[in-house]
């Protein structure tokens, strides 16, 4: 059998990807990537001094007695102690990748997007830089054949000779969605081992073979965002920048004043501190302006958008075409006609109303239930 990079977090989804490729025959290399942050962190914006810049700690180790951190996460020093005593049970080798100066590019990404009036997904980019960048020039410097991740998706042989990338089994742990960005020649390369389970199917597996991490809940956290306050982190690292101003309604009437725009995304309700006679939600934001605009539901839909740094898993057809798009990770995919643009942009013209688009997430296309493709919302 082949020998398997296994991208291993402490959870229990890529703890079971190790037993069941071990099961299978594979030679399987368990490694945990550590992003060494230690708030706070050094994170670059456009503008800034060196002044106001936050420090960074410098420590380039990565053995797992330096990794310190109080957050639970998908990098927590508890979450590396997991993966450890998963990979000592489980009799595999394990390592542990410093990827600091990466996460910091990621955490400067996260920053500038919410200074720039837009919604940003890490956890993509993460995927697209890290899991699915990093990790296959580090499998290669290895000789493994494969890189695997605990993620509820499946890999099925298409017409082309690579396999189609496909929503995973258990429809409410389906995450096919922030993957889209994984380059096609890889697809080959990967394996998603619990892609054709269910959630508890897993959870039994791990209390069967006596996993610890067996009943450890779900990660929900941006790993390197303390107490999950995104507006207080940007805050940290925007220096001297301002980004408060006026909430306006969609007429340009002032209705009220916030503090920043990091706090809003496109369809927020909760947390405007503002009474009005009826719902209001946030319908767009101004970067140049600074302002929030709020407005009623009907005025959150969109019949179109369109996406840029688009990635296609399958040869795009040149005409316009109907397909499904999911504009956010928790979202149903809708119906749509895509059509192809120049510079690897696409628009989505939506069969129905679409509440909700923000610019920064992603916007992928689905047949049936492979993944096309996807971009960035503009």
């Amino acid at each position: 059998m082949a020998r398997v990079l296994l991208a291993m977090s402490g959870g229990v989804d890529s703890s079971v990807s190790a037993y069941l490729l071990r099961e299978q025959g594979h030679e399987v290399i368990g490694v945990f990537m550590r992003h060494g942050m230690h708030s706070p962190v050094t994170c670059s914006l456009p503008g800034n001094t060196p002044g106001a810049q936050a420090t960074a700690s410098q420590s380039a180790a990565t053995a797992l007695p330096v990794l310190r951190s109080p957050r639970q996460g998908c990098c927590s020093a508890a979450d590396a102690e997991d993966a450890r005593r998963v990979a000592e049970r489980l009799d595999i080798p394990f390592y542990v990748l410093n990827f600091e100066e990466e996460f910091r590019e990621i955490i400067d990404y996260f920053v500038n997007e919410y200074l720039a009036a837009r919604t940003p997904n890490p956890c993509v980019v993460c995927n697209n830089r890290l899991k699915f960048g990093r990790l296959f020039q580090y499998a290669d410097t290895l000789g493994a054949e494969f890189v695997a991740t605990g993620h509820y998706a499946r890999l099925i042989p298409a017409e082309d000779g690579l396999p189609g990338l496909f929503c995973g089994r258990d429809p409410t742990k389906d995450q096919s969605y922030v993957l889209f960005g994984i380059r096609r020649e890889y697809l080959g390369r990967l394996l998603f081992p619990v892609g054709d389970y269910t959630k508890q199917e897993i959870r039994n597996i791990a209390a069967k073979i006596g996993l610890r991490v067996a009943d450890k809940p779900d990660s929900q956290e941006i790993c390197f965002v303390p107490n999950q306050d995104h507006a207080a982190f940007v805050r940290q690292f925007r220096g001297e920048r301002s980004t408060a101003g006026e909430i306006v309604d969609t007429q340009g009437h002032v209705v009220g004043y916030h503090d920043g725009l990091e706090r809003f995304t496109i369809g927020q309700r909760k947390g405007l501190r503002i009474a009005f006679g009826e719902p209001r939600y946030v319908v767009r934001l101004e970067a140049d302006t600074r302002r929030v605009v709020v407005g009623t539901r009907e005025d959150l839909a969109r019949w179109e958008l369109t996406a840029s740094g688009a990635n296609w898993l399958v040869e795009p057809p040149a005409e316009p075409f109907p397909c499904t798009v999911k504009i956010r990770y928790r979202t149903k995919a809708v119906p749509a006609t895509v059509t192809i643009l120049e510079g690897d942009r696409f628009r989505v013209q939506f069969h129905e109303p679409c509440y909700g688009v923000a610019p920064g997430q992603a916007a992928v296309c689905y047949q049936g239930e492979r993944v096309l493709g996807g971009g960035w919302i503009d």
